[in-house]
């Protein structure tokens, strides 16, 4: 299922729950359209999306966690897989898009955080960190948001980053990919680039 990858020395991946808006903010980014579904977790593989000329490849993962319809074992592979393929390329993945629903992350974070539980996006976070992946969380639907600082402190709370978010832009980007409004994610992803020292590929954010 995973197996389809182009080969591409540098990737950046799109990375998180159903239904939080990755395909929306892929076809943001190429210009394309991709299949998405109505219902969540319909993409069960990852689209690739690359460039005839530069070694660059542009991933969107399947989304995790919770799939109406979709059996938990089935849930569990899919995750199982999005984490293999993240560990099996992590030298060649130069950002993470981490996208969460900006209205909903944190009420989510805070219903399945318990002792024995992890919550998905802030398990996903601390692993693609513990893997020196750098990671940009793209806080997308903020246009559906009311308090947006409070929002986004208490994100980063959650997230481990001592809030006030401001002082983590180059890590938290509020979008709204379906109005077009993604320039706080390109301007981070882009930091990272040039840190990988990959200001060529700044053409595609």
């Amino acid at each position: 299922m995973f197996e389809s990858r182009p080969d591409r020395d540098a990737e950046v991946v799109l990375v998180g729950r159903s239904n939080v808006g990755k395909s929306t903010l892929m076809r943001e980014l190429t210009g394309h359209t991709f299949d998405t579904g109505q219902r969540p977790g319909v993409t069960r593989s990852p689209n690739h999306f690359d460039w005839a000329g530069p070694d660059f490849v542009l991933t969107d993962l399947p989304g995790f966690g919770f799939m109406e319809g979709v059996p938990e074992d089935v849930r569990e592979q899919t995750k199982t897989d999005i984490v293999r393929y993240i560990e099996d390329n992590a030298d060649k993945i130069l950002t993470a898009v981490l996208v969460v629903d900006g209205k909903a992350a944190v009420d989510i974070i805070d219903r399945h955080s318990g002792p024995d539980e992890v919550p998905y996006d802030v398990e996903m976070f601390h692993f693609l960190r513990d893997v020196d992946v750098p990671v940009v969380v793209a806080v997308n639907k903020m246009d559906k948001v009311d308090d947006r600082d409070e929002r986004l402190d208490e994100l980063c709370d959650r997230l481990g980053l001592y809030p006030p978010w401001k002082q983590w832009q180059e890590t938290v980007a509020p979008i709204s990919a379906k109005r077009g409004s993604i320039e706080p994610m390109t301007e981070a992803v882009r930091h990272h680039l040039h840190e990988a020292e990959r200001d060529d590929l700044f053409q595609f954010f």
